[in-house]
């Protein structure tokens, strides 16, 4: 890896009691639930990044609005070499439209219920981002 950490960008959206998510298709964290996102591209802004990374992830059509949470994700490969280093921004996101399809790089895309979260196998990075987000909902469900 070259060139300094990459910026990725994800939205938390929420409708009808649920959250969207995707089970990332490949690494880093391939195979874990996750928020849906992916790489800023030069010249997009956060938003439109996370607008266009959750249409291509997922098939639904979102309004991205400021970001809400913050973390970054530094792998190393078994000889201490870096493999990735991403500073993840997740933005808020109104659901306008569409039914969650896997796309891109996801195997699968859905609605996820507030009290199934526990049984998904979530990375770190979300699971904490939608505990810290959504303690009331979350309570019981998702642990840190």
């Amino acid at each position: 890896m070259s060139g300094g950490p990459q910026v990725g960008v994800g939205a938390v959206v929420v409708h009808r009691g649920r959250v969207l998510l995707v089970r990332r298709g490949r690494p880093p964290g391939e195979g874990l639930w996750a928020i849906p996102g992916g790489r800023q591209r030069l010249g997009e802004t956060l938003q439109q990044a996370a607008e266009r990374e959750i249409r291509e992830e997922t098939g639904v059509t979102v309004r991205a609005t400021i970001p809400v949470y913050t973390c970054e994700h530094i792998e190393r490969d078994e000889h201490g070499e870096l493999r990735y280093h991403y500073v993840i921004v997740d933005l808020a996101a109104e659901y306008l439209g569409g039914e969650p399809q896997a796309g891109d790089d996801a195997s699968a895309a859905a609605w996820v219920a507030w009290q199934d979260l526990g049984k998904l196998p979530l990375n770190d990075s979300s699971r904490i981002a939608l505990r810290t987000l959504f303690p009331a909902e979350t309570e019981g469900h998702l642990h840190v």
